[in-house]
């Protein structure tokens, strides 16, 4: 890849993390605004501040940080609000004096924006033509079916070749034999397995189509040759704008299901020290998977977008401090106990649950620099 792509891929990902987030902290804003909470600042990125401007009574800002963003509510604990000479003028539109259920809903409304937006751009994506899974079931407008690889296992043969996800197989020759017809995922495993030459793979990423020579060998699967890829009969679905709207709704929630899933069995897995960090990635390994939708094609680019919105939503939704979900967390044991939780402790709890995030963005990031090299 060279340094023109790298630095493409970078502002891709940048204006999408920006756009992210932008979704996510408008929730925030719009709800607190329409229940009459004051907002002092809506600001894209993390301190030092490079450029803000007031209106009304809302600094906005772009912050030096890219990886990120806020929106600072006034009185989101009461700490805030107290001073040597008492309570702050204004307290009474302050968060920590609003009701149970507005503290709630402008918490759980940068999460919804963020599913919300999700649905749209993938509805919007289905009326352009998405990527889909070809089967019997779904087949009906499905155009275009090619066989695609969904994963390559590490260090195997077709992994050393330069074979990826997301490439298009178009045909299989080997000296003495061809598959150029019926296609399949069933087809080109068969001729794998039975094929002891050296097999040319012609295949399509993106707009170029390139070839790449292969050896099968034994041992990766049980029973047969095999270079160690993994394939789905992929389609493109184009849908008129109502159905496309009810199916985004429905891959929306399958993908909210799928990805929850996937961040429990993570972080159990990371209380019982087995955490695998192969399976996330931080700012070097996003910018690396945005790269590969971008060059993929538009639809992909929408899905892997509308991807990271519903990963941001379920993430912000664990109930650890310094998230929506911890966050959460303390207004319903405030509500249990009849009391405000001390603002010391609330504010010591979010400082610290912000630290430990960040250790664990600058861990996984440290893990992806060392899958570079």
């Amino acid at each position: 890849m060279n340094i023109l792509n790298i630095i493409l891929n970078i502002l891709i990902f940048l204006i999408i993390l920006a756009l992210l987030v932008l979704v996510h902290e408008l929730g925030h804003f719009l709800v607190a605004k329409k229940n009459g909470v004051r907002v002092d600042e809506f600001g894209l990125g993390f301190p030092p501040r490079i450029y803000g401007k007031k209106f009304g009574e809302t600094v906005y800002s772009l912050n030096a940080v890219p990886f990120g963003g806020f929106v600072k509510i006034f009185g989101e604990n009461a700490e805030s609000l107290e001073t040597p000479e008492g309570i702050v003028e204004d307290s009474s539109r302050s968060l920590a004096h609003k009701g149970k259920l507005i503290q709630s809903a402008v918490l759980v409304a940068g999460v919804s924006f963020n599913v919300i937006f999700a649905w749209l751009i993938i509805s919007l994506g289905l009326v352009f033509g998405m990527p889909t899974a070809v089967d019997s079931q779904n087949a009906t407008g499905v155009t275009d079916a090619r066989v695609v690889v969904t994963s390559v296992v590490p260090k195997s043969p077709a992994e050393r070749a330069g074979l990826k996800a997301g490439d298009m197989l178009l045909s299989l020759k080997t000296a003495t034999k061809t598959l150029e017809q019926n296609v399949s995922p069933e087809t080109v495993h068969k001729f794998i397995a039975e094929s002891s030459e050296p097999i040319t793979i012609s295949y399509k990423r993106g707009a170029k189509i390139s070839e790449v020579n292969v050896g099968a060998e034994k041992g990766i699967v049980l029973g047969a040759r095999a270079i160690g890829i993994s394939m789905d009969m992929l389609g493109i679905l184009k849908l008129p704008a109502y159905r496309a709207f009810l199916e985004g709704g429905v891959r929306t929630a399958q993908l909210f299901k799928t990805v929850a899933v996937n961040i429990f069995y993570f972080l159990r897995d990371a209380f019982t020290g087995h955490a695998d960090l192969t399976q996330v990635a931080g700012p070097i390994g996003m910018v690396a998977l945005v790269g590969e939708a971008h060059d993929l094609g538009l639809a992909y680019l929408i899905f892997f977008t509308a991807l990271l919105s519903i990963n941001l939503a379920v993430i912000n939704l664990i109930p650890f401090p310094a998230l929506d979900g911890g966050r959460l967390v303390m207004v319903l044991i405030e509500a249990v106990k009849g009391s405000p939780l001390k603002p010391k402790l609330v504010s010591g709890l979010n400082t610290v649950g912000f630290a430990l995030l960040i250790i664990l963005m600058l861990a996984v990031s440290w893990h992806d620099v060392l899958g570079l090299v």
